[in-house]
């Protein structure tokens, strides 16, 4: 090997630890200042290891019996949600990627049009409301049941992995349209398949939103709901202390915030090895052929 060749990869494997170790470093930090003394985080001193052992935050996250309530909801609506998403993602991105679709250029500038433009928040309440979904599971799922970008990628993924010589041999051996799908499209597009079900998990898990204004009964709250009002009772209750009292509720409020980002982000680290050996192929191919 010549030695700029050499050179260049021990300067490009030294860049690329750099950036594993900015990308890193804040997610390890979390985890080390959740379990760490409070009062040693809010004074800088915990930067590598954890400095002393303390599971107050854990503790109180775990002590509201609404946070499983908010697990069992989240977990619910993220599963019901992604399964909607993905029946109706799928075939209408199959669809769309036909060539010889009649109208396809007007179906997807119609499409496209409402990634810019939307009726706003009044008027979707207001038919949220009208359809009798209001107040209950379908409110945070069904209106979002198709994500226009992912529709998109879908497309693209299946426009160009799955030519119309692939449908037109399938037609000849007596397959129908609908077997072509189930038994062909759906087998092929599993890369993508998966990059959608991570997209969407994520999307339903991480919203809270849509939950605050579609949802009225506390039973019905998701686990993102329950733990912003933890943190704005922490807030609220270390302004309000006395002076005695005001830095031990800051100390709580401070360590409350970085096990509530373990609690909520826990489950999708745990997806996300699953999916990842189809999410770069699935990305890749849905972003850029086409």
């Amino acid at each position: 090997m010549k030695q700029g060749d050499r050179l260049f990869k021990i300067i490009n494997t030294l860049f690329l630890i750099l950036i594993v170790a900015v990308v890193l470093y804040p997610l390890y930090f979390v985890v080390i200042a959740s379990v760490s003394e409070p009062r040693l985080v809010t004074a800088g001193k915990v930067f590598a290891v954890p400095a002393g052992l303390n599971l107050d935050g854990y503790r109180k996250v775990f002590e509201n019996h609404d946070i499983w309530t908010g697990y069992k909801n989240a977990i619910v609506y993220t599963v019901v949600g992604t399964a909607v998403c993905l029946g109706c993602t799928i075939p209408a991105a199959f669809v769309l990627s036909r060539r010889d679709l009649p109208g396809n250029k007007l179906f997807m500038g119609l499409i496209t049009f409402t990634m810019f433009f939307n009726g706003g928040l009044v008027p979707s309440f207001l038919l949220v409301n009208n359809l009798g979904l209001y107040d209950s599971m379908w409110a945070v799922t069904l209106p979002f049941a198709v994500n226009v970008y992912n529709l998109i990628v879908a497309r693209t993924f299946m426009g160009s992995s799955i030519p119309l010589e692939l449908y037109e041999a399938a037609q000849l051996d007596g397959s129908s349209d609908f077997q072509f799908f189930f038994r062909i499209v759906l087998f092929l597009s599993k890369p993508i398949i998966s990059v959608l079900v991570l997209l969407y998990a994520v999307e339903f898990w991480n919203s809270y939103f849509y939950s605050l204004i579609y949802l009225q009964s506390r039973d019905k709250f998701p686990l993102q709901v329950i733990l912003r009002e933890l943190l704005i009772q922490a807030d609220m209750a270390s302004s309000i202390g006395g002076d005695s009292t005001m830095m031990q509720l800051q100390e709580l409020a401070e360590t409350l915030k970085y096990s509530v980002i373990i609690v909520s982000s826990l489950p999708m680290m745990i997806l996300y090895p699953f999916v990842e050996k189809y999410f770069e192929k699935g990305m890749m191919i849905g972003s850029v052929k086409g």
